[in-house]
């Protein structure tokens, strides 16, 4: 289970936009494309985008049994750093562990031998907790070009009837996919 604890600051922004839709800085229509820039965002962003990516730098937390592994790789790269680990002991009593006592290895979270053990923790499934930050300080380039890409359609394509398209999903282009493919994240 994975959760946002701090979401990102938008990675696109209104300066960015303005010049790509030909609109004034103080134009009325700031608040909707930045809704249009939020929506293309959260579409590809996070736990539940369609990148299984971090873009912006964001906290999150994944809870997952002792059991499962010595090892555990964290979802939503890039992983940039651990910021706290907890567990739930034995008598169901959260106990918060030093983040000294695990390395990160190209996103993968190892115990350091000796320096704390899965099987102190709880057997439920949510027993072990770790906050951690992922994404991007910096925005690859295609990135932000698909997002602007995504947003400038749904300006200009306020409509939510189309032929083949849901109302609940934010169409993206060829060109949109290509520039974001490689960043996708396969499970």
């Amino acid at each position: 289970m994975i959760t946002i604890i701090e979401p990102p600051k938008p990675v696109v922004t209104w300066e960015d936009m303005a010049p790509q839709l030909a609109l004034e800085a103080d134009d009325i229509r700031k608040p909707l494309v930045e809704a249009y820039v939020a929506a293309a965002t959260s579409h590809i962003d996070g736990p539940t985008g369609w990148l299984q990516r971090c873009i912006g730098v964001q906290t999150l937390e994944i809870r997952f049994e002792a059991a499962r592994s010595r090892c555990v790789a964290l979802p939503c790269p890039p992983v940039i750093d651990i910021v706290s680990l907890s567990y739930l002991d034995l008598d169901g009593v959260l106990q918060e562990a030093s983040v000294d006592g695990v390395e990160l290895v190209d996103g993968t979270l190892h115990p350091i031998t000796g320096a704390w053990s899965w099987e102190t923790a709880s057997a439920r499934r949510d027993a072990v907790r770790v906050r951690y930050r992922a994404g991007y300080e910096t925005v690859p380039p295609s990135i932000k070009v698909a997002i602007m890409m995504m947003a400038t359609d749904l300006f200009r394509n306020r409509g939510t009837v189309a032929v083949g398209l849901s109302a609940t999903s934010v169409p993206m282009s060829t060109t949109v996919e290509a520039l974001l493919g490689p960043f996708q994240v396969f499970r």
